[in-house]
C-alpha cells in the first residue's frame, strides 16, 4: 500500500486512472487560469475603448483543461469517449494486486 500512495503524480499509474489530468500540475493550473484572467482583462480593454459602432470583439475562450467539457457539451480537441476509453485501474485493484 505504500508504494501505491507514493506513486509519482505524473506517472503511468496515474494517467491509467485519471488521464489527462494527472499531467496537470498545480502551476500549470495556474498558469492557464493567469492566461484566461489576461484574455478577459484585455476584451475589457478593448470594450471600453472602443467606439460603439464598431464590431464588438468576442469574448474570449478558456484555455482548454483537461476533463473540463467545451460549452456545447463535447470533449475538448477530440479526446476519447466513455465508449471507447479504456477501463481505468482502481486504487483498490492496484492494493490487492501488490497485496
Amino acid at each position: 500500500m505504500v508504494l501505491i500512495k507514493h506513486l509519482p503524480q505524473d506517472g503511468a499509474v496515474q494517467r491509467q486512472i485519471h488521464g489527462e489530468a494527472a499531467e496537470w500540475s498545480i502551476t500549470d493550473h495556474l498558469l492557464a487560469a493567469t492566461v484566461d484572467h489576461l484574455a478577459v482583462s484585455n476584451w475589457m480593454f478593448q470594450m471600453v475603448n472602443s467606439d460603439e459602432d464598431s464590431d464588438q470583439p468576442d469574448f474570449p475562450k478558456p484555455v482548454p483543461r483537461p476533463g473540463v467539457k467545451e460549452e456545447d457539451g463535447e470533449e475538448p480537441d477530440g479526446d476519447t469517449t466513455e465508449e471507447t476509453a479504456p477501463e481505468a485501474v482502481t486504487p483498490g485493484a492496484l492494493a490487492r494486486f501488490f497485496g
